[in-house]
């Protein structure tokens, strides 16, 4: 019972700490729940991708912001990046145990988008 008690306990602090302006954890949130890092993320929940594959994968998205947040999840621990010695070099992205984690909740958000985006715009637009 104490244990519960403790992890319960535990789970409430963390909650409450990310609503703290300072905290630490709100630059992983920005950078997981941009548009790009959402996309890029659920993209890379399918399966290890190449760069310029990921690329064309993901509408609109430049070279340079698919690098730099590329970057910024292989730093956090979410993706790995893994060079295949070739010329030209074959850079394939996946995604560490984490990155997974955090994927599949993401991929419940895009799901939910999904099904209810059109109506919120209409929505919005009726208005």
């Amino acid at each position: 019972m104490k244990v519960g008690f403790q992890a319960d306990s535990a789970l409430v602090s963390a909650r409450r700490e990310i609503f703290d302006g300072d905290c630490p954890g709100r630059t992983v949130l920005d950078k997981l729940t941009s548009r790009w890092g959402v996309l890029i993320l659920a993209s890379l929940s399918e399966g290890p991708m190449r760069f310029h594959v990921l690329r064309d994968h993901i509408g609109g998205i430049s070279e340079k912001m698919l690098s730099q947040n590329l970057r910024t999840f292989t730093n956090y621990g979410l993706t790995e990046r893994t060079v295949e010695p070739s010329t030209p070099p074959k850079v394939t992205y996946a995604l560490t145990p984490r990155g997974q984690e955090v994927a599949e909740q993401l991929r419940g958000l895009l799901e939910w988008v999904s099904i209810n985006g059109e109506a919120i715009v209409k929505f919005q637009s009726g208005r």
